[in-house]
């Protein structure tokens, strides 16, 4: 990956890669939020829950291709790859921080 990107949201794309669950869990605040597709996951137990059931059990791998800023969130474009009907789907990741974590992480399918 050879995009611009903050060490908290390269840290969190690097531990998708390698699948790495705690990696990924790690760069998030103690009370974040996940929206994932509207429904909202808050904390790290429902995080997890949300990532072993969405992410690790389908192999789904985030690639982004695009970053950009929007207000005090980044966004980040690309395709999700994985075991899942309709592979690869092209997805947004915005992701909002608050000292060096992960605070919001919002992921939609891109239109």
């Amino acid at each position: 990956m050879s995009l611009n990107l903050p060490d908290t949201i390269a840290d969190y794309i690097k531990a998708n890669a390698r699948l790495d669950l705690h990696g990924m869990l790690k760069r998030f605040a103690r009370d974040a939020v996940f929206i994932d597709n509207g429904k909202r996951y808050e904390g790290l137990a429902e995080i997890r829950r949300l990532l072993e059931e969405e992410a690790m059990a389908v192999k789904a791998i985030f690639t982004p291709d695009t970053v950009r800023e929007e207000g005090a969130s980044v966004a980040l474009e690309g395709p999700a790859d994985g075991d899942f009907s309709g592979s690869p789907l092209r997805f947004t990741y915005r992701f909002t921080m608050a000292n060096d974590a992960i605070e919001t992480l919002e992921t939609t399918v891109a239109a």
